[in-house]
């Protein structure tokens, strides 16, 4: 047997739960510090600088539109060295990102932070750590990438109140500093100390190859139609997710009671993981694709139809959201197999990754031209389009069985 090989043997038969918690750790402050950083500093940015909300905000897209470019270099990155340098790398493009924000003398400089912190988004997000789990685990990564959900899942509760006392004693650009500190003494050593070296055993001749993507027939088809379903769920997931508090409050909902409803989303997407978790991965992942796609589309359809169960819409959206991303990182591992899986995760995140940049433009100008009701039926045809090619998907998943 192989050093490589031999290696990989003891960290499957080793205690997963080091690096699926070192993993959720940095996943939280990553989603954190990037994604959902504006979410509490956009308004005070603009109060203190005088820059336009719209620019300020729409720094988040450049950074969602520079991710989605390198994903695909970092999925091939994985799949070569593994995911332990990669994430590292990320964790250290975080801190130049968030360092340029805070010592940010305009907004042009402010928004080529966001470039940095982007290309830190796409090596660190969840494509990457779950590239990374299904290079140290193969085909039993599923309940891995599950765990790790659910850390990743607390990162807007996590951060978003950690951001607001950050806020309050060192105002904005101090949060940012924070953050990249964070970066530096916790992220960081937990990738370098806790994740193992071997991302993905080496071959015999003990050459490491650049992972080659070869895809025929059934499988080909199947990456397209994945390719399209995170485009559309992309979309869809941004739109709501930036547009939700103001579509609600167009309905006649005041802004407390909004708020409020909004809310239910989060601990619905937790909600939805952890009975993913229960089940134990004894289904095939096709069918976490499919709940997650008919519980979006039953709340997105009863909430466009304007029945008074706004509650009950927004936890049947939230619970497929919240396995969508579970979905989307276990079965490409099962129809591709552990070996490609690193690529072409890398690839998938791309268009997923575009959409979501332009979801916020999107909504604003559907909002705008076309009124909360149809914008609704909007978001509520993307989801049941995406149901649809889900059902598409099962003819490709039926060669895998």
């Amino acid at each position: 047997m192989s050093e490589g090989a031999a290696s990989a043997n003891q960290l499957l038969a080793g205690p997963r739960w080091p690096i699926i918690s070192a993993l959720g750790v940095v996943q939280i402050f990553a989603w954190g510090s990037s994604y959902y950083l504006l979410a509490v500093l956009a308004a005070p940015i603009a109060v203190d600088t005088g820059w336009p909300l719209a620019w300020i905000v729409g720094a988040l897209s450049i950074g969602l539109l520079a991710a989605g470019i390198v994903s695909p270099r970092v999925g091939d990155a994985i799949g070569q060295h593994g995911g332990r340098p990669v994430l590292a790398l990320a964790c250290l493009l975080l801190v130049a990102g968030l360092l340029i924000l805070a010592a940010a003398p305009s907004l042009w400089v402010f928004v080529a932070g966001w470039v940095v912190l982007g290309l830190g988004m796409g090596a660190g997000l969840y494509d990457a750590a779950f590239a990374t789990l299904g290079g140290y685990y193969g085909h039993s990564a599923r309940s891995a990438i599950t765990t790790l959900t659910l850390w990743g899942g607390f990162a807007s509760t996590v951060c978003w109140p950690l951001s607001a006392l950050f806020l309050e004693h060192w105002g904005w650009r101090g949060t940012c500093v924070a953050y990249a500190a964070i970066h530096l003494a916790i992220c960081l050593p937990l990738v370098l100390l806790v994740l193992p070296r071997n991302g993905k055993p080496k071959p015999a001749g003990g050459k490491q190859e650049t992972p080659r993507i070869e895809l025929h027939g059934h499988e080909r088809r199947a990456y397209l139609i994945m390719m399209a379903i995170m485009v559309l769920a992309g979309l869809g997931v941004t739109i709501i997710s930036v547009h939700l508090l103001t579509l609600l409050q167009q309905r006649g909902l005041s802004l407390a009671e909004a708020v409020a409803l909004g809310a239910l989303i989060g601990p619905a997407q937790v909600a939805g993981r952890i009975g993913e978790m229960v089940s134990g991965g004894r289904h095939h992942p096709f069918w976490t694709l499919a709940a997650a796609s008919v519980l979006s589309a039953a709340g997105m359809i009863l909430l466009a139809a304007g029945f008074s169960i706004i509650g009950l819409s927004l936890v049947l959206y939230g619970a497929g959201n919240g396995i969508f991303s579970i979905a989307k990182g276990a079965l490409p591992l099962a129809l591709f197999g552990p070996s490609r899986y690193a690529p072409i995760m890398g690839r998938l995140a791309r268009p997923g990754l575009v959409a979501q940049a332009i979801g916020p433009t999107v909504g604003a100008i559907l909002l705008s031209v076309a009124g909360t009701d149809q914008t609704l039926v909007v978001l509520a045809a993307l989801a049941v389009a995406n149901l649809a090619l889900v059902a598409l998907l099962w003819g490709a998943v039926k060669y895998d069985h």
